[in-house]
């Protein structure tokens, strides 16, 4: 297991346990691989998570679109990961109770107060892409987080704590 994703899975807890809305809403979510900029992700969509068709509601679509991308960047490194300016998501299929979920995030372009992320969601069964996003932050503090820590290009090793 890389440094990056062992990091990355402990931002993940620090998410689940201020138990917010991401606990509340898919603490059950699996991180699985984290290099530097990506993260992959797999989870169960379950009851609580549905809207009235007993399919993936939208809005808890557009919190994993938030979440992921957030990973994304602590994959790089940063311990706190800044504050949303923008979420856009294109829902394409829907994903229905008790389908589980491939989920990827990449960061796409980062600067020194802006981050630019992608996230793609897709069925674990079918590889069929189900919904796509892109989540912008504003990063200029959270890049100065005592937290953050220095990886490899590879996110193998961390360089300096």
């Amino acid at each position: 297991m890389t440094e990056s994703t062992k990091f990355v899975q402990r931002v993940w807890q620090a998410f689940v346990t201020n138990k917010g809305h991401d606990a509340n809403s898919f603490g059950h979510l699996k991180i699985l691989s984290a290099r530097p900029g990506v993260v992959r992700a797999s989870m169960l969509v379950k009851e609580h998570q549905a809207n009235r068709l007993k399919s993936l509601h939208g809005g808890l679509t557009s919190s994993l679109v938030d979440t992921m991308g957030s990973l994304a960047l602590s994959s790089k490194g940063m311990w706190m990961t800044g504050v949303s300016t923008d979420i856009h998501v294109t829902f394409v299929r829907a994903a229905m109770v008790g389908e589980e979920i491939a989920l990827k995030s990449e960061v796409v372009g980062q600067g020194k107060t802006l981050a630019y992320t992608r996230v793609e969601i897709e069925s674990m069964k079918t590889g069929k892409l189900l919904a796509f996003g892109s989540h912008t932050k504003y990063i200029a503090q959270a890049l100065k987080s005592p937290d953050n820590i220095k990886l490899s290009e590879d996110g193998e090793k961390v360089l300096q704590e």
